[in-house]
């Protein structure tokens, strides 16, 4: 039983990176929801310590609270969903958004009700998170004649695509450095031959790594 937890964790320590970057891909990469919006508003939220507000001709202002604007929207099944409408600028992540107040302006004039709804789909980035007031950012609004409509993400489609193809090279290119250049020179250092007979503690070590890292994971090779 103690085995299977160790085993457990190890699945689990390898998983994390892989956990780790989907989720960072998920929050970043835009996403497309087909609602009805059904208002906007103007919130004044608090600012965080020490988190400087841009206001007017772009100079910090000293300030705890600034209006953000808000996007309110249904799904076609009537349940809630709320957006932000934030400007990114030229930092992170890189949308290079700038027209706020024109995503406002064309919320508002799509706004409808359930007797004569028109959706549209709302392009954001982002989770909604209720316990922490979290809202995802409504980046584009594009009017669709139908909730039925599907928004294929061509976008995050290349992007992934282009993505796993240079994994794809970098890991070939490693693997092509390892068996090319790092093995043959570490055959020329025959460190092996060195530490296999040899009692000193960094033979020791040498041996446990071949053992625990090589063979492990790389096969053993004779």
């Amino acid at each position: 039983m103690k085995g299977l937890g160790w085993k457990i964790a190890g699945w689990l320590l390898r998983l994390l990176p892989f956990l780790v970057i989907g989720g960072f891909l998920h929050f970043y990469l835009p996403s497309k929801d087909v609602v009805r919006i059904v208002d906007t508003d103007v919130k004044r939220m608090d600012v965080a310590s020490g988190d400087p507000v841009i206001e007017g001709d772009g100079a910090p202002q000293a300030a705890v609270s600034r209006d953000v604007r808000f996007i309110n929207a249904a799904w076609p099944n009537g349940e809630p969903r709320v957006y932000r409408n934030e400007e990114t600028g030229w930092g992170f992540p890189w949308y290079f958004k700038f027209d706020s107040s024109n995503v406002q302006t064309a919320a508002q004039d799509l706004r409808s009700t359930k007797e004569n709804p028109q959706w549209v789909v709302i392009t954001h980035y982002g989770w909604r998170i209720e316990i922490f007031s979290m809202f995802p950012n409504a980046v584009d609004l594009d009017p669709v004649d139908s909730p039925d409509y599907f928004p294929v993400p061509w976008f995050s489609i290349g992007f992934l695509t282009l993505l796993a193809i240079a994994l794809v090279a970098a890991w070939i290119a490693w693997r092509n450095f390892v068996v090319n250049r790092w093995r043959p020179f570490m055959a020329e250092l025959a460190l092996d031959d060195r530490f296999e007979n040899a009692t000193s503690g960094v033979a020791q070590v040498w041996r446990w790594m071949k053992v625990n890292i090589r063979d492990r994971f790389g096969g053993r090779r004779d």
